[in-house]
Formats: structure tokens, C-alpha cells, sequence
């Protein structure tokens, strides 16, 4: 390998999978592929919000302008589009496109020097990685089932956390604070004293209904309370984090390292960016600069099993101080047809990929046959 040799790009597709027949709309995947002229394959995955229409929708544009660039002046690319698009948000659409094409550039790089993400980010503080059940639609369970689904997962897979999620309708403030309540206090039955819980609101409260919610789940002894309130209210979500001694987190909507920094500005203390939302591989870097000098937590919000885990697990590897497990949301295996070595957890840990760049094995014509 000659390290002054660039390597350039060839061709940038960015398609939709569709991994069942009836898969609505938002059930689907971004994905990106970049390849270079010397036969080097990047995959990268783009926000998923609405099966990720709206972020392919801006690669697709700047795609043809990539061709002929080197790979590895990954920054410059980076920055480039960024301030191409900047009115477009910069938030959502455009960021979402830009992590999608940051992971593949990242992979490129990675197999280019044959070394794993980790590597070439500074190296592994650990590579297994412990992870805690997130497990959702708790708005619309009740009790029992909200017990039962907690405690099926907790046997399945022997996570060092639980967080129980609302996913619920943003236009009912407050719904039934008595009955979120006690779907809280049931788990904290199930599972004891002592195991480690979280709760997230999915923006659900008004300030008055957080601080009443998150008191009780002092008591309980939760660890976090995520996103109480509306995610776009910077100061409501400061107010309820400087009322309450629960960790109060958020910034899984907040796109740009400059969102995250209003978030902790405002008062919070546990910052949660999702790498295929905010910038990919290198704006989840940028964040953990950011966590590290204000003295704030970095747990990244992440849903997706392939290629988004596997870039997390990448980033969660070179972080010092990695205070609470990472994310593995409700679980599936209906994407692992398209990789031979999909992540797996195992005794409550996932194993960080060791081969060069992501270190997943894609399989291409996988994709293809499910593109839309």
C-alpha cells in the first residue's frame, strides 16, 4: 500500500432495502455505497426516520459530485456538503445524509490501511461493549404487559440495564402520569433493588408532569429520565434537569454539535446524539470532544442492528470514560440476511468488529435484491 496514493471514488449509490414484502414506507433502510476506483467498498446507513427518504434524497444530489474526489479527504468532503446544504436546516435531512456518507468514507479508510475504525480513531479502551435492553410502546401496554415484555427480554438476554420507552402520542401531555407511575414501580419490582433502569418519557410531559414523574422515579431509584419534554423546548428541558436529582438526558433530536451544546448549556447532563443522525462517525467524535470539556455525559441514542451498531460500537470503544451500556432497541434478525457476521449480543455485551474498517461482512447482492 502506498499512503500518498489516492484513492478515488468511483461511484456513490444511495437506495432503500426493503427487508419484508409488506414493509411500509418507514420500516425501510438507508443505506449508502461508495466505492473507489481501486475496488475499495464503503457502506454507510442514513437516518431512519421515514424509511430515510428524505436524507437519500440529499445524497442522491451530491453524489455526482464526489465522483473524481479522493476518499480519504474525508474532513474536506465532510465540511464541503455541509455548507452546500446548510439551508436546507442544516438539522435532519442533511445530517442524516452526511452520516450515511461519513460511516462509508470511514469504512473505505479503515480497509485501506487494514485496520479497524477503532484504530484509526485512537484505539480500543475495551471491545466488549455492555448494552441495555431499550424496550418500547409502553404507552399503550398495561401493566402486566409491560412487566411481562420487561421480563422476557431480561431472561433473553441478560442486559446490565433496562429502559422502558413510551413511544407515545406527543399530543397527549401528561396522559396518565398515575399510570406511567406504576408501570414504573412494576418493573422495579420485577427486576429488584438494585438493577440498573432508566425511563424515557419520548417527550410525552409538561415541565409540571416531568418533575412530578421524575420525582417518583427517584424514589424508585431510575437512573436517567429521557427526554421528559418536548425535544425543540431547550429551556423546558433545562428547567426539568436543574429541578430534578434523576440524570435527565436528551439530544437524540439534536442534529449539529451546536444543538447538542445548547442542550448542556440549558442544564443537561447525560447528551444522547445518534450517529446516523448528527454527522456519522466523525460528528459523534466531535460530540465526545464537546462531553469531555463541559464534563457531561455521552450515551448515544442508537436503534439500528447493522451497519449504524456496528459504527457506534466503533465510536463507544475509544471513549475513556463510558459511564452506561450502550443501546440495543427491540430486537430483530430480519436484516441479518445481507451481512455474514451481523452484531450479536452475547451475556449482556457486544463485541466491537476487529476487521479492517466496520468490520462487517456486507453482503452486496443481498441488498440489491431487496432494494426499492
Amino acid at each position: 500500500m502506498n499512503v500518498s496514493k489516492p484513492t478515488v471514488i468511483k461511484s456513490v449509490e444511495a437506495f432503500q432495502v426493503s427487508w419484508e414484502a409488506n414493509d411500509a414506507p418507514g420500516r425501510r433502510t438507508a443505506f449508502i455505497r461508495v466505492v473507489t476506483e481501486d475496488g475499495i467498498v464503503g457502506h454507510g446507513e442514513a437516518s431512519p426516520m421515514m424509511g430515510g427518504e428524505h436524507s437519500l434524497g440529499v445524497i442522491r444530489d451530491f453524489a455526482p459530485s464526489l465522483i473524481g474526489s479522493d476518499a480519504l479527504d474525508h474532513s474536506i468532503l465532510y465540511d464541503r456538503l455541509l455548507h452546500k446544504y446548510v439551508k436546507l436546516g442544516p438539522e435532519g435531512a442533511v445530517t442524516g445524509a452526511l452520516a450515511a456518507l461519513d460511516i462509508a468514507l470511514w469504512d473505505i479508510k479503515g480497509k485501506y490501511f487494514n485496520l479497524p475504525i477503532y484504530k484509526l480513531l485512537g484505539g480500543a479502551w475495551r471491545t466488549e461493549i455492555p448494552f441495555y435492553a431499550s424496550i418500547g410502546n409502553n404507552f399503550g401496554h398495561t401493566v402486566e404487559e409491560t412487566v411481562r415484555v420487561v421480563e422476557a427480554r431480561l431472561k433473553a438476554e441478560t442486559p446490565a440495564a433496562i429502559k422502558i420507552r413510551w413511544d407515545g402520542d406527543r399530543t397527549r401531555q401528561d396522559y396518565d402520569i398515575p399510570g406511567d407511575i406504576a408501570k414504573a414501580r412494576a418493573v422495579r419490582e420485577l427486576v429488584g433493588d438494585d438493577f440498573p433502569l432508566a425511563f424515557d418519557a419520548n417527550n410525552q410531559y409538561s415541565v409540571g408532569g416531568a418533575i412530578r414523574v421524575g420525582r417518583a422515579l427517584e424514589d424508585l431509584g431510575y437512573i436517567w429520565f429521557e427526554e421528559p419534554v418536548q425535544h425543540y423546548n431547550v429551556r423546558a428541558m433545562g428547567e426539568v434537569a436543574h429541578r430534578l436529582d434523576i440524570t435527565v438526558s436528551a439530544a437524540e433530536q439534536s442534529y449539529t454539535t451546536q444543538a447538542v451544546v445548547d442542550m448542556i448549556n440549558a442544564g443537561v447532563r447525560m447528551v444522547q446524539p445518534d450517529i446516523i443522525k448528527m454527522g456519522g462517525i466523525t460528528g459523534l467524535m466531535q460530540c465526545a470532544a464537546i462531553c469531555s470539556a463541559h464534563g457531561v455525559e455521552l450515551v448515544p441514542h442508537q436503534t439500528q442492528p447493522t451497519i449504524g451498531h456496528a459504527a457506534n460500537l466503533h465510536v463507544l470503544a475509544t471513549i475513556m470514560h463510558m459511564t452506561k451500556p450502550a443501546e440495543f432497541a427491540d430486537p430483530s434478525t430480519r436484516m441479518h440476511v445481507a451481512f455474514a457476521n451481523p452484531p450479536k449480543p452475547s451475556n449482556g455485551k457486544f463485541t466491537v468488529p476487529s476487521g479492517p474498517g466496520l468490520g462487517l461482512s456486507v453482503i452486496d447482492a443481498e441488498l440489491d435484491r431487496r432494494r426499492v
